[in-house]
């Protein structure tokens, strides 16, 4: 039993430092950020977006959805008027690229990784906007706003123009900070 302690109380460090990001990781300004709600009004979960080393990142913690993976995307205007929220309208994409990340032409800005929630309902999310930081910030924060969206099933990756991710079903508007 002594052994075991001893393991663990010299193993411990080196674990938990192991997992730190270097200062050149910390996000250096927070640009944006979301509330997100279901259809019913049942918060969803929270997004910001930093800007760090020249890159945007976004990066989400949520709650009280369905286990599983699902389409995250940014979407090309500021609202979310439930039950179906497409007042967000499409994908956001200004440059009219296709969409997918595996796609061979590229993904547009709207595209973001796939949403893992796990079995107890919550999930976290860090990415980068696959745009270069002022044209992404441009586009996000123009004239209608950009709403952030969590769709039902997965994104494929490839389908155009939106991955095959079925009905949206949380919705939040990011606000400039």
């Amino acid at each position: 039993m002594q052994l075991t302690r001893t393991i663990i109380a010299a193993l411990s460090p080196a674990i938990l430092l192991g997992g730190c990001a270097t200062l050149e990781d910390v996000p250096t300004a927070r640009v944006g950020s979301a509330q997100l709600k279901q259809a019913n009004g049942v918060p969803a979960g929270t997004v910001q977006l930093y800007q760090a080393n020249g890159e945007l990142r976004i990066s989400g913690a949520f709650a009280g959805l369905r286990a599983g993976s699902h389409g995250f995307h940014l979407h090309t205007t500021g609202r979310c008027d439930a039950p179906d929220f497409t007042t967000a309208g499409g994908h956001l994409n200004p440059t009219g690229a296709e969409h997918g990340t595996q796609n061979p032409n590229g993904a547009h800005l709207g595209d973001l990784p796939n949403l893992i929630i796990n079995a107890n309902g919550t999930g976290n999310i860090t990415a980068t906007v696959s745009e270069n930081e002022d044209a992404a910030l441009a586009a996000i924060f123009d004239a209608d706003g950009t709403a952030v969206m969590i769709h039902q099933g997965p994104d494929d990756y490839v389908s155009d123009p939106a991955g095959d991710a079925g009905p949206r079903i949380a919705c939040g508007i990011i606000r400039s900070s």
